[in-house]
């Protein structure tokens, strides 16, 4: 299994609430891209390394649909997205100009790509669903992205959400939303996050018993060491 395949299989079983908590525990508070939701509720969660294209506000002499046939354009930058990839897009939270339509988004699915994640708007969105590309965005928009935008480049250091994501950082996206785990993090995620997921698990079976939440969420010595003894008895 190569590396990338590893980091997908783990953490396409955990989620962005908990992968926050470890985080979060490392002195990391702005992960989570606010006001990013699925386009669609029943999205399955997306794990990929981020692909960024940078967006910057709308200059008219510059934001024209002749530059969308320009060397540095969406369309081309979208022709060196890897498979597997997450593409986030930093759309300045600008939610009156669709990013990407149908179009695009049916290009960036027949290439692999992972899911799309913008804090911007897309467009055309009964044509994106049907691509069966995974979308998180803030909105929809029918005006194109040259209405209140201009493109700029891809693989750059962006800010989308709020948040700093840079190429390559692990993006996961469920129902929760989309979170960045910085490159140089994603060991001590891994390592962590399903043990975790198995701990909270156990915490809600014994909620549902009746068990009073003092000691137990977060879990003190002695619920520890009742955990550690339940899996021993599996």
């Amino acid at each position: 299994m190569s590396t990338d395949s590893r980091i997908v299989d783990i953490l396409s079983k955990v989620t962005t609430a908990t992968i926050t908590t470890i985080l979060l525990k490392k002195g990391l508070r702005n992960v989570w891209l606010r006001g990013v939701a699925p386009l669609k509720a029943d999205q399955p969660r997306k794990v990929g390394r981020a692909f960024t294209l940078r967006f910057v506000p709308m200059r008219e002499d510059l934001a024209t649909p002749e530059s969308w046939s320009a060397p540095i354009s969406t369309r081309v930058g979208i022709e060196h997205m890897p498979e597997g990839c997450i593409a986030v897009v930093d759309g300045n939270g600008v939610t009156h100009a669709g990013i990407f339509g149908d179009i695009l988004c049916a290009r960036m699915k027949q290439r692999g790509v992972a899911a799309l994640v913008t804090d911007g708007a897309v467009r055309d969105v009964a044509g994106v669903r049907e691509t069966g590309l995974a979308v998180w965005s803030q909105g929809i928009a029918s005006p194109p992205s040259v209405t209140g935008l201009t493109f700029v480049n891809w693989q750059e250091p962006i800010g989308c959400g709020g948040v700093a994501v840079f190429p390559n950082d692990i993006m996961v996206a469920d129902g929760d939303g989309v979170v960045v785990i910085p490159a140089a993090l994603v060991d001590h995620v891994l390592e962590l996050a399903p043990e975790q997921e198995q701990l909270e698990a156990w915490i809600m079976q014994e909620v549902e018993k009746g068990t009073p939440l003092p000691g137990l969420y977060p879990a003190n010595a002695e619920t520890k060491a009742r955990y550690e003894a339940s899996k021993k008895k599996l």
